[in-house]
């Protein structure tokens, strides 16, 4: 029987794969608190842990019909990012995939009245909401990593029932996970004439006052455990335009119970801004008795059809 054993809020930015005195150029001289939070958790949690396969709730993958999860037997080659090839150039990265898990979830979208499609295409490309972090939580540890998109028109409840389709597979898997909820909070950018007035990463830079403290109560309720809050008011925080719709913090929510799961977030940086949006690294441990399974739901029968 299969587990997830640890699943994590993780920023993403571009500007942690940019050399080190350029980092320091664009925040005021000192270290953007993201990148020794990357290494520690690799130090305290990806080099220590029992797992075997990475999934990665990737915010940056776009796909419009369904859901899509990568069913490769292993991924290579370089990455450059199209949006901003300056900073993120001919990234190496190689990794094996999971094709029995990511076959799997397929298994399973219909019963939780979604849809979830294994592509293995070795065409179809690979962004950096995976990439970066594969860069330094992956490299030289021969796991497998997965990444499963966020489909654009999906509602909170689409993106809640992929993660179920997902937990649901695992469960039944010999596979113990690790999640990676790759994505930022409230995400907002300055523009152009602007942002680079907001590169620091000084919280002051966040997009607006109110941005920010939707931001920090969240995380506030992810270390006291209180998933059910994000829930309760996803709503309200919607307002504040969380990346992808907050996609990849939902669906890690539908695989690991939603509002039964208390697991406290310990934080792995501190709450930094990018040019406008709120990033942070909030790791879950695996609680004493496990993550809850899914969430169970009776579906209607517009859902059925």
């Amino acid at each position: 029987m299969g587990k997830v054993v640890g699943a994590a809020l993780l920023a993403h930015v571009p500007t942690i794969m940019l050399p080190q005195d350029v980092r320091y150029d664009l925040n005021e001289g000192k270290e953007i608190s993201l990148v020794p939070g990357l290494k520690r958790l690799r130090e305290e949690v990806m080099e220590t842990l029992d797992y075997d396969t990475v999934v990665v709730l990737d915010s940056h993958w776009a796909t419009t019909v369904e859901f899509v999860i990568t069913a490769h037997a292993e991924r290579s080659g370089l990455f450059t990012s199209e949006e901003l090839p300056r900073g993120m150039s001919q990234i190496p990265y190689a990794f094996r995939g999971d094709p029995e898990l990511a076959n799997a979830v397929a298994n399973y979208d219909e019963k939780n009245g979604t849809w979830v499609t294994p592509i293995s295409d070795p065409h179809l490309p690979i962004f950096y909401a995976t990439v970066n972090l594969w860069h330094y939580l992956g490299r030289g540890l021969d796991k497998r990593w997965v990444s499963l998109s966020v489909c654009q028109t999906a509602t909170t409840e689409d993106f809640l029932r992929a993660g179920r389709a997902l937990g649901e597979a695992i469960r039944d898997s010999d596979r113990k996970v690790l999640l990676l909820a790759s994505g930022a909070l409230s995400h907002t950018f300055y523009k152009l004439r602007d942002l680079r007035k907001h590169e620091s990463s000084d919280p002051s830079h966040i997009f607006s006052p109110e941005a920010r403290a939707a931001d920090l109560e969240r995380i506030e309720w992810m270390k006291q455990g209180d998933h059910k809050r994000i829930l309760d008011t996803m709503d309200e925080f919607k307002k504040f335009k969380p990346e992808a719709n907050f996609s990849h913090w939902l669906q890690m929510a539908g695989a690991t119970g939603e509002e039964a799961n208390t697991a406290k977030g310990v934080m792995y940086s501190e709450y930094e801004n990018s040019i406008g949006t709120g990033q942070v690294h909030v790791y879950f441990p695996e609680p004493e008795g496990g993550f809850p399974p899914p969430k169970n739901v009776t579906l209607s029968r517009e859902d059925a059809a």
